[in-house]
């Protein structure tokens, strides 16, 4: 029989777990209620208490209230399976058990540590070891300093750390080592830095991820003949950036030889489980200590790093908190415990071939991709896979000029590879890809599945479609990388009105910015136009019909007031491209320049216009008498005797900035002969149907549609960049822009209403008001008859 509360406290559990998830996601409010609440907002303690639905719904809403606001679907937790149930089921089994009698506790925590150990050194080949657990992953490292400090200093628990002064304890590690590692012992053991000593790897022979041992031993050498004493040694089996295991068993002997403790950490551990280990990992069974993370290998969320070494004396793990006399402390290893019976020694080595079958798959593939270059330490056996893309320009075979662009080459790849990990993580988020920064391989992308797969539910399927994804964007990073060159020179052939901006941190064609006729402007004018005329160019290029990315720049430095070119195919015509940005951008520049022209002559025209009106009324107010300005005395004697106006209709013609008489216009009836503006083709290069623009005649317009390319601020998708279009038609004149007019700042408000009302038909018509009043007259003279 079950204890009734451990029965109630799995099923609390998996109640719980149906709350936070997708099933019960729905309150008894609805959506909008929910979304608009103040869950969100801090507040005071309420005084009646909630139940635990309640509480677990606010829970939820606080989990998704970013999806909720953005509307964006919702996202599951992570792969929570049944072995990872267990785990969090231990949490909280963990605190039911503390309130346990003493006595009861203390055998229950023992057998729960004892057995963990045991499981664990047999499972990683850790013969007479202990196990120390601990939240922090670099916690059992502290401790076991501190343990080394004990074994070395033997005043150091009378005298504190007085007794360092003597001989300066000195800590070494390797150049490959995790960031921040040595810093955060120095901080904890209260060392100064100067006791850290960094290692730097190889430079000639073997791995460049590996600890140089010949360097070390002279380092070694120069501390003791310094005074200082060698301390401990951090190797690593599977190094963070590129999983490369340092020549554990050589180092294990200097460490032998120089009575100093040797510490291994890192993912290739996990292949310890495994029948078959090479013999690099199997050298880290010999060390002192070393720290494992079951957690992330096994997919086990919340579950704490264990530290398995090898020492005598219990007192000195005690102070050095390896060890804790309280049982609520060992409780801490009762999730992973739950989770290692669950799974059983079959469940753990299966997960852990599992990732490493997945290492092989890819980089089986990755062998037979062109311009990639993949770097791992045994092709056979390793775990973690890193690539590259590394097609060279000077090898650029597309048409694409590459001379004097090698000298920036290395950060160019390193932006192409960059942008490649992102795209391929958002494409394949299963896959667990992420980028790094080597000092030597420069940027690459990394595969390693023992730090992933587990969690994100990884399959031979999505390896599979990220060789896909990844055979998708090499071809188009290939041709970038050739045009990019001709772009730079093309932009340079443009160079009285473009500027060609080097920006190496841009992952596609090129940046430019249009460079407007800036004379006679003063600085803040200047930034205004330019800043003004790259905006409109921006959005005119993102209205054309093709699969070209264009987006802006930051709103700082160098790269203000750009145009990015984003990621294009190798029958992209680049002369046409650059042309076609400089024509848009001179034709904005030519409408704004003509706007600010037509403003004093639109203003001049309206004033004489005014004084020929008011010359016209003073006429007919002569011609016509007072008695017919009266307006029912005026309509009476229409009537009886209507009168001709001779006062004509004015037209004002912006081209030439001048008054005319509408007589001609009405004699007419239409203005012939004048070809519109809107007609006129300014661009006459011939398409085929279906081609879009900037492609080569020839190419195949079903290749490679680009899905996605990345900005300086943010990604933009390809509905928000392009749209259908026919042919590019730049417009020729300014008549056309109506939203333009707004700068023509001198006008009086209600002239430029009326003229821009009139602008569109390229005439400015103005009347007396009196004329009309005419018309009625003759209309009522002809209703009478």
């Amino acid at each position: 029989m079950v204890d009734s509360t451990l029965a109630q406290v799995g099923k609390n559990l998996s109640e719980a777990m149906m709350i936070l998830g997708d099933g019960q996601r729905e309150m008894e409010m609805g959506t909008e209620r929910r979304r608009f609440s103040r869950t969100s907002i801090p507040g005071p303690l309420q005084g009646d208490g909630q139940d635990v639905a309640t509480i677990l719904h606010l829970v939820h809403n606080l989990i998704h209230e970013e999806e909720e606001k953005e509307d964006k679907p919702s996202q599951q937790m992570q792969n929570v399976g049944e072995q990872a149930h267990m785990a969090l089921l231990g949490h909280s089994l963990a605190a039911y058990i503390s309130v346990l009698d003493r006595e009861r506790l203390r055998k229950l925590t023992t057998r729960i540590l004892s057995d963990t150990t045991l499981w664990l050194c047999r499972l990683f080949r850790y013969e007479n070891g202990s196990a120390c657990f601990h939240e922090d992953d670099r916690a059992g490292l502290v401790r076991v300093c501190r343990l080394v400090i004990n074994v070395r200093y033997e005043e150091f628990a009378t005298e504190g750390y007085a007794v360092l002064s003597s001989k300066q304890p000195v800590i070494y590690q390797s150049s490959s080592c995790r960031p921040g590692l040595g810093q955060h012992l120095c901080s904890q053991l209260g060392l100064p830095l100067s006791s850290l000593c960094t290692v730097p790897c190889n430079t000639i022979f073997g791995s460049q991820h590996q600890m140089d041992v010949a360097l070390l031993d002279k380092l070694i050498k120069e501390d003791i003949e310094a005074g200082k004493l060698p301390l401990l040694l951090i190797a690593n089996a599977g190094t963070p950036g590129a999983g490369h295991t340092d020549k554990l068993g050589r180092l294990k002997e200097l460490c032998d030889q120089y009575n100093m403790w040797l510490h291994v950490e890192g993912v290739n551990l996990a292949t310890l489980a495994l029948g078959q280990v090479t013999s690099a990992v199997m050298a880290a069974t010999r060390s002192d200590s070393m720290t494992l993370t079951p957690g992330q290998w096994l997919g086990l969320p919340a579950v704490t790093a264990v530290t398995l070494y090898r020492h005598e004396d219990p007192a000195l793990s005690l102070a050095a908190g390896l060890t804790s006399s309280q049982p609520v402390e060992k409780l801490r290893a009762l999730p992973l415990w739950l989770s290692l019976q669950h799974l059983g020694h079959n469940g753990i080595v299966q997960k852990i071939k599992h990732a490493t079958a997945l290492s092989q798959q890819l980089l089986q593939k990755l062998k037979s991709m062109a311009s990639i270059k993949t770097s791992v330490e045994d092709e056979l056996n390793s775990p973690v896979v890193l690539f590259k893309f590394s097609q060279g320009m000077s090898a650029a075979s597309s048409g694409g000029s590459v001379e004097g662009y090698c000298a920036g080459e290395k950060e160019v790849l390193d932006t192409f590879n960059r942008w490649l990990g992102e795209q391929l993580a958002q494409l394949v988020p299963t896959s667990g890809v992420d980028v790094v920064e080597l000092e030597d391989e420069g940027t690459c992308v990394r595969f390693s599945p023992l730090l992933t797969a587990a969690v994100l539910g990884t399959q031979p399927e999505d390896v599979e479609e990220l060789v896909e994804r990844l055979s998708e964007l090499v071809p188009v990073m290939s041709s970038t990388m050739c045009l990019r060159q001709d772009f730079r020179e093309e932009s340079h052939r443009h160079s009285a009105s473009l500027r060609y901006v080097d920006d190496i941190s841009w992952p596609g064609l090129g940046v430019v910015r249009y460079e407007p006729q800036a004379e006679g402007m003063d600085e803040s004018r200047r930034k205004q136009v330019l800043e003004k005329i790259n905006n409109e160019l921006l959005r005119k290029l993102q209205d054309l019909d093709t699969d070209i990315i264009f987006s802006t720049g930051p709103e700082f430095g160098a790269a203000k007031y750009t145009i990015f070119v984003g990621m294009v195919t190798e029958d992209v015509d680049v002369s046409e491209l650059v042309d076609t940005i400089a024509a848009l951008g001179r034709d904005i520049e030519e409408s704004g320049r003509l706007l600010e022209n037509m403003t004093e002559v639109v203003r001049k025209g309206i004033l004489e216009a005014e004084l020929q009106l008011q010359k016209a009324n003073e006429e007919k107010l002569i011609e016509e008498g007072m008695l017919r300005q009266i307006p029912l005395v005026g309509s009476v004697l229409n009537w009886f005797s209507p009168v001709e106006s001779s006062i004509k209709g004015r037209t004002f013609n912006l081209a030439a900035g001048a008054l005319n008489s509408t007589e001609m216009t009405y004699s007419t009836k239409a203005q012939a002969g004048r070809p519109s503006l809107q007609d006129t083709p300014t661009h006459s290069s011939k398409r085929l149907s279906g081609q879009r623009l900037f492609r080569r005649s020839g190419a195949n317009f079903d290749s490679f549609s680009e899905t996605s390319s990345i900005g300086q601020a943010d990604e933009m998708t390809r509905e928000e960049s392009t749209t259908v279009s026919s042919s590019i038609q730049p417009p020729t004149s300014a008549l056309a822009q109506e939203e333009d007019l707004s700068s023509v700042s001198e006008i009086p408000p209600e002239k430029v209403q009326e003229s821009s009302d009139q602008i569109h038909n390229t005439q400015v018509e103005t009347e007396e008001a009196s004329e009309e009043r005419q018309h009625e007259g003759r209309e009522m003279e002809q209703s009478g008859r």
